[in-house]
């Protein structure tokens, strides 16, 4: 087989900043550190260099070198990196100069990760919880991405997955020991216990509500009622910047608006909507449609009624939500003369009752999202394995106990697709899409 390239990447933040990191890793690492930065230093030591081109002798920069030998590496391969002065002309004729040495090219997006995880150094579900660490914006979304990059779900997925193995394993022992009737019988009960044990299980982590999902792409709060009900002031006080535009004519807002909040560490989207109302204006009625369709999906939703008005009738959409979090407010209290009655009153105004429901929002948030503590389903990809996997223990145990060879195959199925979920299988068809959500240096 042939050699892999040498890939190296810009992996701190692109533009001008006190520090720019470099990274390389590939066989040519050590020779990269040898013609741009001699002497090569010892194996984890930091020395201060001065990086020349090798072809000019140029120096490019003064700057701090590591080099890190396999297999103690991130990806498993040599590996060095150039801590370069963070100036965008430096880290220009660097990548140019390490591009024009042999073997060595730019990395893909996300290429450093698929080596970490073809070198064994993370599986699938850690290279999405790296994914998520690095896009995450709020304390939650940390501790949540960190414990999976750390192994948290892996952990999980593959104890189930050995304990598969093992009920395959006495199927197995049910099969050849057909002719004795004692061994094969005690066998297979063994596996149907297991199989029974692991559904119940399964089952369980799936009926979460979908409390890992939330938590990663944000707990969402829709803003909706009638028009000029203060929907657009609200999102502004909360954005605590003019994030809509604001006015008394009704119906000023058509399309929806969103902002992203940090929330007692957890991530909220609160999105403001067209004002609900019967309307013959096609405009004014595609933005109503829309507004209805994000309260539908909504973890909670604000119905706001101007409080010099009087408290409105939620819209039956939004009503039929059943059990799902939803809460009535009563605006403008600060125009005097107005009472909230028995609503919370808020004032977007003067910031009158915002502080108090910022507290019910977080409570909702964290309420709906549950405990932090346990692993959570965070992918849909996982969700789509792991009912795969239940359907197949499903089948296994609704089948006669005579049928081996039928029962094997269903466990047989229940664990490839647990394997699925770290990569234990052939997953080639899952690779692309996962790496490329990396940046190039990662």
């Amino acid at each position: 087989m042939a050699q892999p390239q040498t890939i190296f990447a810009l992996s701190s933040a692109p533009g001008r900043a006190g520090v720019a990191v470099v990274r390389i890793s590939g066989p040519q690492a050590g020779v990269v550190l040898d013609t741009m930065a001699p002497p090569r230093s010892p194996d984890r030591v930091a020395a201060l260099r001065r990086i020349r081109a090798p072809d000019s002798g140029d120096v490019l920069d003064e700057a701090l070198v590591l080099w890190l030998a396999a297999p103690r590496t991130e990806t498993g391969e040599d590996m060095a990196e150039l801590h370069l002065h963070g100036s965008p002309a430096i880290v220009k004729a660097v990548l140019a100069t390490l591009g024009r040495i042999a073997d060595c090219r730019l990395a893909e997006p996300g290429e450093f990760a698929r080596r970490a995880f073809e070198h064994g150094k993370l599986d699938l579900a850690q290279v999405e919880g790296l994914a998520d660490l690095i896009e995450a914006e709020t304390e939650a979304q940390r501790y949540q991405a960190l414990a999976q990059m750390r192994g948290a779900l892996s952990d999980l997925y593959e104890g189930w997955r050995h304990d598969l193995l093992e009920a395959s394993a006495l199927m197995a022992a049910a099969i050849d020991f057909s002719d004795e009737g004692d061994v094969a019988g005690d066998a297979a009960e063994r596996a149907y216990g297991i199989a029974r044990e692991l559904a119940a299980q399964i089952t369980a982590h799936l009926d979460d509500q979908h409390r890992g999902e939330i938590l990663r792409d944000g707990f969402r709060v829709v803003l909706a009622g009638p028009p000029n009900a203060g929907k657009s002031s609200l999102l502004n006080a909360l954005a605590r910047r003019e994030a809509a535009i604001v006015s008394e004519e009704a119906g000023t807002t058509r399309d929806v608006l969103e902002v992203r909040l940090d929330l007692d560490g957890l991530p909220v989207i609160v999105t403001d909507t067209a004002g609900i109302r019967e309307t013959d204006g096609a405009v004014e009625k595609e933005g109503v449609r829309r507004a209805l369709a994000h309260a539908r999906e909504a973890d909670l939703v604000l119905w706001l009624s101007d409080a010099t008005a009087g408290p409105t009738e939620p819209a039956p959409d939004i009503l039929a939500r059943g059990d799902k979090f939803f809460l009535q407010v009563a605006t403008k209290i600060d125009i005097p003369g107005t009472a909230p009655g028995p609503l919370l009153g808020i004032s977007s105004k003067t910031g009158v009752g915002i502080p108090e429901l910022i507290a019910r929002v977080s409570e909702a948030a964290r309420t709906r999202i549950g405990d932090m503590q346990s692993p959570a389903i965070t992918h849909e990809r996982h969700r789509n394995s792991l009912q795969q996997a239940l359907i197949a223990l499903q089948a296994f145990i609704s089948l006669p106990a005579s049928e081996h060879e039928l029962r094997a195959e269903d466990l047989r199925q229940a664990a490839h697709a647990l394997g699925r979920i770290t990569g234990r299988v052939d997953v080639e068809e899952v690779l692309g899409e996962i790496f490329a959500r990396f940046c190039i240096g990662k």
